[in-house]
């Protein structure tokens, strides 16, 4: 997190304004991932630019925030969500992504979409985490460089 915070009054307010359109874009893109060009990497990046830009222009004040540690476990479980969802049918009598075989209610064309949606979540949760975990790791050595 960034000590010092670059906001002034504009920046503020531009943040306040965007930010909130930029999570509810990201979660259309996320949820119309299967129907429309889009999907979960590019839902992971717009969800984690409000993130960033909470942590650029409020600095530590900010209330919208994922700490390091908390985004490498969410990667984490990103990524299980991803391979659990891909590999489920399997103990199902389905073949490796058959999303028709998921234990889940419903038929043939509304299984496909559940498994899609839960394959766009997992990467969602995974590029945005690690998008937050890396922009922690460079504010961490630019903190580090001045120290010494």
């Amino acid at each position: 997190m960034l000590k010092k915070p670059f906001g002034g009054i504009i920046l503020n307010t531009a943040f306040r304004l965007i930010v909130p359109f930029t999570i509810v874009y990201g979660v259309y893109v996320l949820t119309h991932g299967e129907f429309s060009p889009g999907g979960g990497f590019q839902a992971g990046a717009l969800l984690a630019m409000g993130v960033v830009l909470s942590r650029l222009i409020q600095g530590e004040d900010t209330k919208f925030n994922i700490s390091g540690t908390t985004a490498v476990m969410l990667a984490g479980l990103g990524a299980f969500i991803y391979a659990v969802t891909g590999i489920l049918p399997l103990f199902f009598g389905g073949n490796f992504l058959e999303y028709s075989c998921l234990p889940f209610p419903g038929h043939g064309h509304e299984l496909h979409a559940t498994g899609i949606l839960l394959i766009e979540i997992g990467v969602t949760l995974t590029v945005m985490m690690t998008i937050i975990d890396i922009m922690d790791i460079l504010i961490k050595n630019e903190r580090e460089e001045e120290n010494e």
